[in-house]
C-alpha cells in the first residue's frame, strides 16, 4: 500500500536513458533489497513506456493544467465579464463552486488511477524506489542510478545548498536571505527632499509599476517562464538532456539559492580528455549547448528562475541569487578555480554574466553574445510613446537589467559578439546595424577602460567601422586609417609595465590624434566580434573564441 501511495503522489517519469557501455548497464539496476527486478535495460526503450491506464489519466491531468493556466492569465477580464453579467451575486458563486469542488473530486480520482497504472508497471516501480532510496541516503551510489531517469525535476533532490559552510569561505560574508548584492538605480528626482507626503504622491505610480512589472512586463521581457510556452517546447528540452547525458556524459543537480529558488543545472566535465582546455570552465545559462559540441570546455549550465526546472520568476534579484549558488556549486563543489572560469551568455543572460563577473573579479573572462547595455531603451521600442515616463520607472525599479554598469566594474578580458541581423536588440529594424544596443555595450566598455583615447576623434573611428556592413567594409575602414597592431600592443603593454592592469587607464592622453584613431579602433576589433545570424541562431561552434588578453 505505501508503494501504491508512493506512486500516486509520485512525480511524472519523462525517459530511462540509454545506457552507453556493459559495465554501466549492469549496475543500473539498484542493489537494495526493495528494488524490484527488472529484464536487461537493453530490451526497454529509452522513453519511458506508460501503461494505458497512466498515459490516459497524465493526457486528462495535463488538459485540466493546460485549462487551468488559460484561465488563470484569462481571469481578470473573465471577472470583469462575469461582474458586468451579474454572474458574481451569491445565488450564482454557491453553485459553481459546487461544480468547482466536483471537478476537483473527479481530478483527485483520475490523479489515483494515475498512481495505478504506475504501480503495475516494472520501470516506475523501479524508478521510484531508486528516488525514495535517494532521499533517505543521498549516497554517490543512490545519485548516479537516479542520474539514469529524467522526471519532474521537483521531486529531484537538493546536490547543492547556499549554505554549505565550504561555500562561503572568503565571500565576505556571503548573502543573506533577502539575496545579495545589486546595483541601485539612482532616485529619479536627487533634488526632492523625501517627505511623507513626496511618498504618497508618488504611491499611485509606484503600485502601477509594481503591477506592470509583474504582469505583463516580466512575461514580455522572459517569455521562456510562461507556462504555456514551456508546455509546448517541453519535447525539445527532453530531447536536448537526454542528448548532454547520454552523449555528452552530462550530469544534473539541483542547487538551492538563499532565496529558495531551486536552480536546474547541466554539467558536463571534459576535464579527463585529452584536450587542454578542458581544465577550463565556461558558465552559460540555460542548457549547455553550442559550445558544448567541439569545443572541448567543460560547461556548466543553468536555468534561470521561472525556465525549465528551475523554480520562482526571474526578476534581477533573483537572477543574481541564482547566479551566486551556480558559481560557489562550481568553485566549492565542481573543484574550479575562479581564475579557470569564462562565462559566458546570451541576449538576457547578459544581466547575470555582468553581475558575476562584477562580484567574482578573479574570474577569467565574459564572453556576451547578442547582449545590450540597458533595458531602457529596448523597453520603450516596443511600448508607446505616451507611456515613457511609466516604461522608464518600472524598468528602473523593477527590471534593471544594468549590463553596461556591472560590466565596467570587471577588469578582464571581455569579448562581445554581435549578431549583424539582430531584430531583438536593435531600436529600429535589423538592417540598421547602428540601433544595435550591442554597439552601445561596447563603447561604453571601450569609454571606461581608455577614456583618453576614447575621444572624439577615436568615437568617430569606431562608429564608422561598427556602421561597416561587410567584412571587406570593415577592412577598408581599417586599413584607411593604417592601424599599426604591433605598435598598438606595444603602447599598451608598455603602459600597462609602468601603470599596473587596472582600469581606467590614460593611455593616449599625450598622443596624436592619429595615434589615438589607430587605438581606438585597434581596441574595438578586439573586445568585438561579428557573427551574421538573428537574434535566436545558434552560435556555432568554430565562431566560439576567447577574449583577446593583452
Amino acid at each position: 500500500m505505501a508503494k501504491l501511495l508512493s506512486c500516486v503522489l509520485g512525480p511524472r517519469l519523462y525517459k530511462i536513458y540509454r545506457e552507453r557501455d556493459t559495465d554501466r548497464a549492469a549496475t543500473s539496476v539498484p542493489e537494495t533489497p526493495t528494488a524490484v527486478p527488472a529484464a536487461s535495460s537493453s530490451s526497454w526503450d529509452s522513453y519511458y513506456q506508460p501503461r494505458a491506464l497512466e498515459k490516459h489519466a497524465d493526457s486528462i491531468l495535463a488538459l485540466a493544467s493546460v485549462f487551468w493556466s488559460i484561465s488563470y492569465y484569462s481571469s481578470p477580464f473573465a471577472f470583469f465579464y462575469l461582474y458586468r453579467k451579474g454572474y458574481l451575486s451569491l445565488s450564482k458563486v454557491v453553485p459553481f463552486s459546487h461544480y468547482a469542488g466536483t471537478l476537483l473530486v473527479l481530478l483527485a480520482g483520475v490523479a489515483c488511477l494515475r498512481g495505478i497504472g504506475r504501480w503495475t508497471n516494472p520501470q516506475y516501480r523501479q524508478f521510484i524506489t531508486i528516488l525514495e532510496a535517494t532521499h533517505r541516503n543521498q549516497s554517490a551510489e543512490n545519485k548516479r542510478q537516479l542520474a539514469n531517469y529524467n522526471f519532474d525535476f521537483r521531486s529531484w533532490p537538493v546536490d547543492f545548498h547556499w549554505e554549505e559552510p565550504s561555500s562561503r569561505k572568503g565571500s565576505r560574508g556571503g548573502p543573506s536571505r533577502r539575496g545579495v548584492a545589486l546595483l541601485r538605480p539612482e532616485p529619479l528626482h536627487r533634488g526632492t527632499a523625501d517627505t511623507f507626503l513626496n511618498r504618497v504622491k508618488k504611491l499611485p505610480c509606484q503600485i502601477t509599476s509594481y503591477l506592470v512589472a509583474h504582469t505583463l512586463g516580466r512575461r514580455m521581457l522572459y517569455p521562456g517562464s510562461v507556462y504555456l510556452l514551456q508546455k509546448a517546447l517541453m519535447p525539445v528540452l527532453l530531447q536536448g538532456q537526454a542528448r548532454l547525458v547520454e552523449e555528452c556524459n552530462g550530469r544534473r543537480a539541483k542547487l538551492l539559492a538563499c532565496d529558495g529558488n531551486e536552480i536546474d543545472t547541466m554539467f558536463v566535465d571534459r576535464r579527463g580528455t585529452a584536450e587542454p582546455q578542458g581544465q577550463k570552465l565556461v558558465r552559460r545559462g540555460r542548457e549547455p549547448k553550442g559550445v558544448v559540441g567541439s569545443t572541448g570546455y567543460s560547461v556548466l549550465g543553468w536555468n534561470h528562475p521561472g525556465f525549465a526546472g528551475s523554480t520562482g520568476v526571474p526578476f534581477p534579484q533573483n537572477e543574481a541569487n541564482a547566479m551566486d549558488v551556480v558559481v560557489q556549486f562550481a568553485i566549492h563543489r565542481l573543484g574550479f578555480q575562479p581564475q579557470d572560469i569564462v562565462i559566458y551568455a546570451w541576449s538576457i543572460g547578459g544581466f547575470t554574466a555582468t553581475w558575476a563577473a562584477m562580484s567574482y573579479p578573479d574570474i577569467s573572462a565574459v564572453i556576451l553574445d547578442a547582449s545590450f547595455d540597458d533595458l531602457v531603451p529596448l523597453a520603450l521600442k516596443v511600448m508607446p510613446d505616451s507611456w515613457r515616463a511609466l516604461v522608464t520607472r518600472t524598468v528602473r525599479q523593477h527590471l534593471n537589467l544594468n549590463n553596461a554598469e556591472q560590466l565596467c566594474r570587471f577588469q578582464g578580458p571581455v569579448l562581445l559578439v554581435r549578431r549583424t541581423k539582430d531584430e531583438i536588440i536593435t531600436t529600429t529594424v535589423p538592417e540598421d546595424i547602428m540601433s544595435n544596443r550591442g554597439n552601445d555595450l561596447l563603447l561604453k566598455l571601450l569609454q571606461f577602460r581608455y577614456p583618453r583615447v576614447m575621444t572624439e576623434e577615436g568615437l568617430r573611428a569606431v562608429r564608422q567601422w561598427l556602421e561597416a556592413s561587410s567584412q571587406l567594409e570593415e577592412a577598408s575602414i581599417y586599413s584607411r586609417w593604417e592601424v599599426d597592431e604591433d605598435w598598438c600592443v606595444s603602447v599598451l603593454r608598455s603602459y600597462q609595465a609602468e601603470h599596473g592592469p587596472d582600469f581606467p587607464w590614460s593611455v593616449g592622453e599625450d598622443m596624436s590624434v592619429d595615434g589615438r584613431r589607430q587605438l581606438a579602433l585597434f581596441l574595438a576589433r578586439k573586445h568585438l566580434h561579428n557573427f551574421e545570424a538573428t537574434h535566436c541562431t545558434p552560435l556555432p561552434a568554430q565562431h566560439f573564441q576567447m577574449p583577446w588578453c593583452l
